[in-house]
């Protein structure tokens, strides 16, 4: 049986964005972990990343070592996942070479143009150190036109889900000052971060139409019977948890 998957209509590629139910692993990796580095067994990894790539047609999925940085690889054949390039984007033009993201609460992007497909782990930091500007550009370098490129939004934390202290805020505003209006505030010290209307006012920033942007919607942390959420584990008194797969190929 495939694990169950959220796609959007308005990508043509293969593609998937996964939560943790479908697979293998026990405990609190239960059970569609797909992170080599959650302290999960490695055997239950590779079959559940194999289930997940059987489910959108691919062979294998590549995927980096997540810094929250604003770097963007180009890929042409399969990484080595016992040393992967540090990065928060992965774009190629391989047909059949899936590239995805692992998130626990960050926001996952699927983008595709003709001839190119990508995937970026946006979170607050990598979001506001420029990974998707980054990543359009990589794009564009490799003979994408920007208002050709197509974006999907995957499961993340929302923005109801979203609370933040003074600190986070005044980081965003300092690079961003316009980004004051997706902030909330619920108390003195607390507010709720509007994290996707950040990312959606960068991805048009970076050329992308508005109209070639979808979300498939989905709340880790509020809805974690779906899906992995790292402020769901700490909540819980957890150092380690699973991670979401999001992933995506070019037809071959």
């Amino acid at each position: 049986m495939e694990p169950p998957r959220q796609t959007s209509e308005l990508l043509t590629s293969p593609h998937g964005f996964f939560g943790r139910r479908g697979g293998v692993s026990e405990g609190i990796f239960f059970s569609l972990n797909g992170s080599f580095a959650s302290g999960d067994r490695e055997d239950c990894i590779l079959e559940n990343r194999a289930r997940m790539t059987r489910a959108f047609g691919a062979a294998t999925v590549s995927t980096a070592k997540q810094t929250h940085s604003a770097t963007a690889i180009f890929v042409d054949q399969p990484i080595d996942r016992s040393a992967p390039p540090e990065g928060d984007a992965l774009i190629t033009d391989v047909p059949g070479l899936a590239v995805g993201v692992l998130t626990a609460d960050c926001v996952p992007l699927l983008m595709e143009a003709p001839g190119l497909v990508a995937a970026i782990h946006a979170g607050w930091r990598g979001s506001m150190r420029g990974v998707i500007g980054a990543a359009a550009d990589l794009m564009e370098q490799r003979g994408a036109t920007r208002s050709a490129i197509k974006v999907a939004i995957g499961p993340c934390l929302r923005r109801r889900s979203f609370e933040v202290r003074h600190d986070l805020i005044g980081e965003v505003t300092a690079a961003f000052p316009g980004a004051g209006e997706f902030f909330s505030p619920i108390s003195e010290e607390h507010s709720l971060y509007d994290h996707i209307g950040f990312v959606r006012t960068r991805l048009c920033e970076a050329g992308i139409l508005d109209s070639h942007i979808a979300d498939v919607g989905g709340d880790t942390l509020g809805d974690q019977d779906s899906y992995f959420s790292y402020r769901g584990a700490r909540s819980a008194g957890l150092l380690q948890f699973g991670h979401n797969l999001s992933a995506i190929a070019l037809a071959q």
